[in-house]
């Protein structure tokens, strides 16, 4: 069973500003003339943190890293206003054309891999491979099953503390109903919100519940951006018209990738990486036993490691 590569440090550091009033936080690690592969953290909001450079082999990859904005280190933080999927698509061009690096791999999990597929088919000419981890289709059905009606068959403790902050009046839209406190005046109750939101995602996303994933997500910076972030963008259908992904998925036909999914995925459950890869048919689906949704899983740290070897190893 493979394991995460030792921790390392940044070579380099950017500040890129975008759209206002949004800049960017980006690091490089590695190699600076290796493969180059760009890391898409999840959420959207959550922001990236140093285990995100271990998935590679730090002598083969220039791995870059970048915090999506208003999450982790860009700033403003938690900020909403020009923050699109389509902006977030940009963001990656211009990050590409400032490290001068003409084609990449795209490494997602989760809402990563959303973004990493919109942008490969936005961008098809830009990617020469892909390695995703707990596809999300973002269509309405999957934000249905783990914030309205699903997932709270699966775990209705951790579900119930997730509803009690809501009046029983509001719970028939609970997307919305966290989304008014999220963005509302009350400090106190935005707080005690991004706390929930974060915690029933945390709880959710391992098959075991680990500690380590959920202190980490209900730290009161990452919560914050992660619940207002998410909320955003799924009041709004995730800037995406209805089954994109799918329909889209023609443009995927030269660009191979491997998809790793934990077979008892609760967040996004393994239909999504499924059907995708049914409609990406150059594409590998590999079915993970005894995981959950998160990275931290053993099972998909020892299968993405293996993939982005493998790659290696090709080129």
């Amino acid at each position: 069973m493979l394991t995460l590569y030792p921790a390392i440090k940044p070579f380099a550091i950017h500040q890129l500003a975008v759209d206002p009033p949004h800049t960017l936080y980006i690091e490089e690690c590695g190699n600076p003339r290796g493969i180059p592969i760009v890391v898409l953290h999840g959420g959207p909001g959550i922001g990236c943190d140093e285990d995100q450079r271990r998935f590679f082999d730090p002598e083969l990859y220039r791995i870059v890293l970048f915090d999506q904005r208003g999450a982790g280190r860009s700033t403003p933080h938690a900020e909403l206003e020009n923050n699109t999927t389509q902006a977030l698509v940009k963001d990656m061009e211009a990050i590409r054309l400032h490290l001068g690096i003409e084609k990449w791999v795209l490494f997602g999990g989760s809402w990563g891999a959303t973004l990493a597929l919109v942008y490969a088919e936005t961008h098809p000419n830009r990617v020469f491979n892909m390695i995703l981890r707990g596809v999300f289709l973002c269509r309405e059905e999957d934000l249905t099953w783990f914030y309205q009606e699903g997932a709270h068959h699966i775990f209705p403790d951790y579900w119930e503390e997730f509803v009690a902050h809501l009046p029983i009046e509001e719970r028939n839209e609970i997307i919305q109903a966290y989304y008014r406190r999220l963005t509302g005046d009350d400090e106190l109750a935005r707080m005690a919100a991004a706390k929930a939101w974060a915690q029933w995602e945390g709880l959710c996303s391992t098959l075991q519940t680990n500690p380590h994933v959920v202190n980490h997500v209900i730290h009161p910076h990452i919560a914050m951006s992660l619940a207002r972030i998410e909320c955003h963008y799924f009041v709004n259908n995730t800037f995406l018209e209805p089954n994109q992904i799918i329909k889209n998925a023609s443009r995927l036909k030269d660009i191979p990738g491997t998809i790793v999914h934990g077979r008892y995925d609760v967040v996004c459950p393994l239909n999504q990486a499924y059907e995708l890869h049914k409609v990406w048919p150059i594409s590998e689906l590999q079915i993970i036993r005894e995981a959950g949704h998160s990275a931290s899983e053993p099972g998909i740290v020892n299968a993405l490691i293996m993939a982005t070897n493998h790659l290696a190893r090709g080129i």
